[in-house]
């Protein structure tokens, strides 16, 4: 076997150093075109000036945002009286101030229709209201929506995480869930699909059976099949989810004979029956106290479409995480809107909270194609209000996000032009945008953040401290308007 001795490495070192050097020397600034593809290669200019690394300060940002002492009850200078009908879920009132480090952007319309809002959220603990917060994965696992939750329930009354999915699949704090492995998950926006698009307020469902859409087939199964759903609260979650006394079942598409058994720590509670009507229904389950674990036995020939669960207290405002991975949130047309309309109903969505965008953002080529999402956007904001008119609709804006290019992280060029189209279309609705981009420092931001151990290392995502930050900014923004109508 030849040696190699260290000059050898050397030259061979040199040679190679040379060529490439050559190469960088005589390729064009824009590349070169081969077969329809472009190939770039660092240009000489480049090579002896590498591109400085962009970043941000961002102390003035966060220094000041609070994210401590969740739920240390301090007295409400705009003391709120209320008639509670339960025990859980009493509000425990904070001191709200008028001036936030950030604003919602609300045209006049938008800014009525939230002082609109805010009279149904003076009335919470009397008339319970839901806050659905629909998000791609910069909100899985309930970030952001927890950290909302937990100020927003302390403050107005409320408990527990609220709505469950059926399958969850992902790792969530706020509650603990188990499922028997012939459940299927259905989405809604990716994966498997449920033909009779019957996916309810989640966009998601989940089934212990295929779906057979012909009665003839369904009456043709005879086995029966038996699939299970456990549910109970979490020690990791913030301290308004760690207790619900009501626990509410959500189905439809149960046409054949589906009988279902309770389970309540090891103790069989109650035993049933499905309604076989083919339509949507609620299941609903009170306690004393705090339900602790609960696992749902289901047994039929085939599957009813289990839409999710809600786990809730007495009274006050229910605010759920809808993350929806990979999602650019352009769904609603895909949805059975009869079904939706009526769970809105039921749950008394009086707020919408929308948190779309970032998906579409690397696949951008140029500053229309990011108009053209802005205003597919404005499409789904317009079907929000037709299902739900009287709604309340914001919408939180995409966060920095940065590419790796030519040696540098930077935010992806067309963001800033998506930002700005998205608050438009939003506030030409009626609906409030308050813009995270902006909140995090905008342009370029993002290194500082993951420097700090706030964004993770794909430059994209929040850790969960620097979700909390994001999180306590925006209620401060939410409340200062409060406070502002309050006071007025």
């Amino acid at each position: 076997m030849k040696s190699y001795k260290p000059i050898h490495i050397s030259f061979f070192i040199l040679a190679v150093f040379v060529i490439l050097t050559s190469i960088s020397y005589f390729v064009p600034i824009e590349g070169w075109n081969a077969g329809g593809m472009k190939i770039r290669f660092l240009s000489w200019d480049k090579a002896l000036h590498p591109k400085s690394k962009k970043s941000k300060d961002i102390t003035k940002f966060i220094q000041k945002v609070d994210t401590l002492n969740l739920e240390e009850p301090i007295l409400d200078s705009l003391e709120k009286h209320s008639n509670d009908r339960g025990s859980i879920g009493k509000p425990s009132r904070r001191k709200l101030i008028t001036a936030s480090a950030t604003q919602i952007h609300l045209a006049e319309s938008g800014l009525s229709k939230l002082h609109l809002f805010f009279e149904k959220l003076e009335n919470a603990t009397n008339n319970k209201i839901r806050i659905l917060h629909y998000g791609d994965s910069q909100i899985e696992g309930d970030r952001m929506t927890g950290y909302i939750r937990q100020r927003i329930q302390e403050q107005f009354g409320g408990n527990g995480p609220g709505l469950v999915p059926t399958v969850n699949v992902y790792d969530t704090p706020s509650f603990k869930q188990m499922y028997s492995p012939n459940f299927t998950r259905y989405t809604v926006f990716g994966g498997a699909k449920l033909k009779s698009k019957r996916y309810g307020a989640m966009g998601s469902a989940g089934r212990f059976t295929p779906e057979y859409m012909d009665s003839a087939v369904r009456a043709s199964r005879t086995t029966i099949q038996e699939g299970w759903i456990e549910v109970e609260p979490s020690r990791s979650a913030f301290g308004r989810s760690k207790s619900y006394n009501n626990v509410n079942l959500f189905y439809t598409s149960c046409f054949t004979p589906c009988s279902i058994k309770i389970i309540q720590n090891g103790e069989v509670i109650r035993q049933d029956n499905l309604q076989q009507d083919g339509k949507y229904h609620i299941f609903p389950m009170s306690f004393d106290a705090s339900a602790g674990k609960l696992k749902y036995i289901f047994s039929s020939t085939v599957s009813p479409t289990i839409l999710g669960f809600s786990l809730e207290g007495d009274n006050g405002v229910q605010v759920d995480n809808i993350a929806m991975r990979g999602s650019s949130g352009t769904f609603f047309g895909n949805l059975d809107q009869q079904l939706l309309g009526k769970m809105y109903s039921d749950l008394n969505v009086e707020l919408v909270i929308m948190q779309f965008g970032g998906n579409s953002v690397p696949f951008f080529k140029d500053s229309d194609a990011a108009r053209n999402y802005a205003k597919q956007f404005k499409g789904q904001l317009q079907t929000l209000k037709r299902i739900r008119p009287n709604a309340m609709i914001l919408v939180i804006g995409p966060s920095d996000m940065s590419r790796f290019y030519e040696g540098a992280y930077e935010t992806y060029p067309f963001l800033p032009v998506l930002v700005r189209s998205m608050k438009k279309a939003t506030q030409d609705m009626g609906a409030g945008y308050w813009d995270l981009f902006e909140a995090m420092g905008g342009l370029n931001s993002m290194p500082s953040w993951v420097e700090r151990g706030l964004a993770g290392k794909d430059y994209i995502h929040f850790s969960p401290r620097g979700s909390s930050i994001a999180s306590q900014l925006f209620y401060e923004a939410f409340a200062a308007e409060y406070a502002k109508w309050k006071l007025k």
